[in-house]
Formats: structure tokens, sequence, C-alpha cells
């Protein structure tokens, strides 16, 4: 079968899939926007989780990832990625948004999960350009996805319209099943 993209509108923090990803910062300890809803969401166990992670490794540099329980959230886990700040696009970005969305995927992959869900990472306070970062994000799994994967369901998830109505654009133009 071959693996599905889709786009939904909505809160991460709900959803009914193995694994969900969470677009940290480098601390690995909460913060704003999708950060601070899947922390608040997951509840305090998944702080004590990032905090062990801060022990054995440190922080997370952009581009990384990480695995954490998902706490109260209906995911079985949390992937951690770091996406990168916008800098005008003169300090690797792209590269670096390209390994946060592949070295979550890989995660997902070691850890036998089918299903995962992003949210568009840098995307808020970290000033990517949406549309950019639609088309990093879009290109970079289905490129994933074309190789050996467990993954059967990616799940884009986009807090407003506008963002949602970017990556339905992009899948459309691949002509990617979408499973909907």
């Amino acid at each position: 079968m071959q693996p599905q993209m889709q786009v939904i509108q909505g809160d991460i923090t709900t959803l009914t899939v193995d694994v969900i990803v969470n677009a940290a910062n480098s601390s690995l300890l909460g913060g704003g926007g999708v950060d601070g809803a899947i922390h608040r969401a997951a509840g305090p166990s998944l702080l004590e989780d990032c905090k062990r992670v801060r022990q054995q490794q440190g922080e997370c540099p952009a581009g990384h990832a990480v695995i954490t329980g998902a706490g109260n959230l209906p995911a079985k886990a949390v992937i951690h990625t770091v996406g990168p700040v916008w800098r005008g696009g003169s300090e690797h970005e792209e590269r670096l948004l390209e390994d946060a969305y592949r070295n979550s995927l890989r995660l997902a992959d070691d850890n036998n999960f089918t299903s995962i869900a992003f949210p568009a990472i840098s995307t808020g306070i970290y000033g990517y350009p949406k549309a950019a970062a639609a088309e990093i994000a879009v290109n970079t799994v289905a490129a994933y996805l074309r190789g050996y994967t467990r993954l059967e369901k990616v799940i884009f998830v986009c807090f407003d319209s506008d963002n949602a109505a970017l990556y339905q654009r992009l899948l459309a133009q691949r002509g990617t099943p979408t499973g909907e």
C-alpha cells in the first residue's frame, strides 16, 4: 500500500495517531505556539521525559529530533524536532527544515509507527515563510515515503485555513494520494 499524505485544519493535540511531532525549541522544555499547546495537553510527564532527554544529550539542535512518551495525549509518542529560525535563507534554513522533517520520519520508522502528524514547523515565532515551509515539508515527506517505510499515513495539521489551503494545493499539484 502506498503511504498517504493528508491535510487537516485543527488541533494536533487531539489526533489519534501513533506519533505527533512537536515543533520544539532547543531546550525541549516547552514554549509558545504548538510547543506550549502540546506540553499543556500532555501534562507534566512530557516535561519530565524532556528533562531526561536533556540530561542524556543536552539541548536539541536545529534539524535534529528526539522521541518521548505522550503523557495525556491520544498519541503513543511525541517526536520533538527543532526547526530553524528564519534568517533570510542565508543560514542553511532550508536544509535544517528538511532535516527536521526527515529525522522525525526516521524516528517514527525506527519505533515501528505507521501514522504521524506534523505541525507547520518553524512557521510561527521562528518566522519561516509559510509557502516555502509548506513546499519543503511536502517535498521532503514525499521523497521519504518513496523509500522503504512502515509509515502508512502522514498528516499535516494546520492551525489556520490559509496554511491548510497551501498544503492542499501542494498535494493536489503532486497528485498525491490523500486517503480522503
